[in-house]
């Protein structure tokens, strides 16, 4: 008898778990499409420096990061984004993610290459860009 209650509880815990999965199935909206940007980005207005920086950052880093650092869906995270204020992620930290590469720790894109193609002056430039996004979005 206690096999059998045992069997039954077991079964009904089974269907309604699949119930809920087959329910959580449906309700999921569509993937976005690989490319398509993360997050919604104000633009503000940008001082000259943070202009030179917006070039740059287009030439170098939007591929991955977005246009105006929205992300890329399956490319690269957005640096609008609470995880890279500087409170969590200093000015150093875009230095080094230039010069050294970054080992994926908060997103799923994998690893980050070295930016050959910048230096030390240039990545300055889109450190401000950056910055200057970032402040238009409540995440400085």
């Amino acid at each position: 008898m206690r096999t059998l209650i045992i069997v039954t509880a077991v079964s009904i815990a089974s269907l309604g778990g699949w119930g809920y999965w087959q329910s959580r199935e449906n309700d999921d909206p569509q993937p976005a499409e690989t490319g398509a940007a993360m997050v919604q980005v104000q633009l503000p207005e940008l001082s000259q420096v943070a202009l030179q920086g917006e070039a740059l950052f287009r030439a170098n880093c939007a591929t991955c990061h977005g246009d105006v650092a929205d992300g890329r869906v399956g490319l690269g995270p957005p640096l609008v984004h609470k995880i890279y204020e500087p409170s969590h992620h200093a000015d150093g930290s875009f230095f080094l993610a230039a010069a050294q590469g970054v080992r994926s720790h908060h997103w799923p894109f994998g690893n980050m290459p070295p930016v050959d193609s910048v230096s030390q002056d240039e990545v300055g430039k889109i450190v401000v860009y950056v910055r200057s996004l970032q402040r238009a979005n409540g995440i400085y």
